[in-house]
């Protein structure tokens, strides 16, 4: 008997979307091996946006014109937000920020669709022998939106951090693309986005969501 697959929608930037590039990588890539066959990924992740610029370019519009009752909507943004010095990305943490992602949340409601709140995941930031959590406001600006909306929200970035400072550093540089090039510590190799696919599909799975189900 034939069933219809449920649908994961992943609205984020470039930490998460699909490269053609055979060193880098985004963890939305790697995100269906930790699924059953009974959903399906569908990455509409893309670099360079944020919360804002995602929906002013109108790269929400066909999710939602695809999201039915049961398909899950997967927003992870802040990374590009916070780019002061790019107005037209920026968004205020607890202002701005919070408004669009209540866009969001409230758009796949109205589809009868489940919106999932992922906080930014974390980079490789060193101070003090620590890693540290370049996105603090944003973090606690989705976690607010989460209570007031009632929606559930997955700190991956909390994830990430632990995940990395378990490792150590040496380990965790060869997830980033400074391992090839040097200088980039904010994106993936192929390596590092399936750690963090497999991260994110664990939490998922720990979380008895509605959607843990589906993981493997």
């Amino acid at each position: 008997m034939n069933h219809q697959k449920v649908k994961v929608f992943l609205a984020s930037d470039s930490t998460v979307q699909k490269y053609d590039d055979p060193h880098q990588g985004g963890w939305g890539e790697f995100l269906q091996d930790y699924f059953t066959e009974d959903a399906q990924v569908e990455n509409h992740a893309i670099g360079g946006r944020s919360s804002k610029t995602f929906i002013e370019e109108g790269r929400l519009e066909p999710i939602l014109n695809e999201l039915t009752e049961n398909d899950f909507l997967l927003i992870q943004m802040g990374h590009n937000d916070s780019t002061k010095n790019r107005p037209e990305r920026y968004t205020e943490p607890f202002s701005t920020y919070k408004e669009y992602l209540k866009i969001y949340v409230d758009r796949a409601k109205e589809c009868h669709a489940k919106p999932v709140l992922i906080t930014p995941v974390a980079r490789l930031h060193v101070e003090n022998d620590q890693i540290i959590n370049d996105f603090q406001d944003y973090c606690t600006a989705m976690k607010e939106v989460a209570k007031e909306e009632n929606v559930p929200v997955i700190d991956l970035m909390d994830k990430s951090l632990i995940f990395y400072q378990s490792i150590g550093y040496e380990e965790t540089v060869t997830l980033f693309m400074a391992s090839i090039n040097e200088t980039d510590f904010t994106h993936f190799t192929k390596k590092g986005a399936n750690q963090i696919a497999r991260i994110l599909s664990e939490e998922i799975k720990a979380s008895g969501l509605p959607l843990s189900k589906y993981i493997k």
